[in-house]
């Protein structure tokens, strides 16, 4: 699991380094992602004798994303204490603010039908 977790943490140093180095509008965990991705899929495609890893991902990596997911409720409690504290602000611009949550919403759902609709004709289904 410290592998894993040592994994993630690079990945997202990695990620801040870039954003930060390159004046990026693009958040470092969100680029420490992209570099997650890019290295598991090289991974995957370096490997050439064929076989099957016996467990997706890096080592230590599928068992630390568990335990991560198993107390994802505990990653809210900052945006909860976020909320709680700009709730005066929040309440003099919620016109603003529903605004743009349901207009990203939308515009979520929509780009994610497209690209679905967009891999499944890719991929001949």
């Amino acid at each position: 699991m410290i592998g894993g977790l040592t994994t993630l943490l690079l990945c997202q140093l990695g990620g801040e380094v870039i954003a930060r180095a390159l004046h990026l509008p693009v958040p470092g965990p969100v680029l420490g992602m992209v570099l997650l991705f890019a290295g598991l899929l090289l991974r995957d495609r370096l490997r050439d004798d064929g076989a099957e890893p016996e467990a997706p991902g890096l080592p230590g990596l599928g068992q630390t994303a568990d335990t991560l997911l198993r107390h994802l409720g505990l990653l809210f409690v900052p945006a909860g204490v976020g909320v709680v504290v700009y709730l005066p602000q929040m309440a003099r611009d919620w016109a603003p603010l529903s605004l743009a949550v349901l207009a990203g919403t939308l515009a979520g759902i929509a780009f994610t039908g497209r690209l679905a609709e967009w891999l499944m004709r890719r991929h001949g289904r």
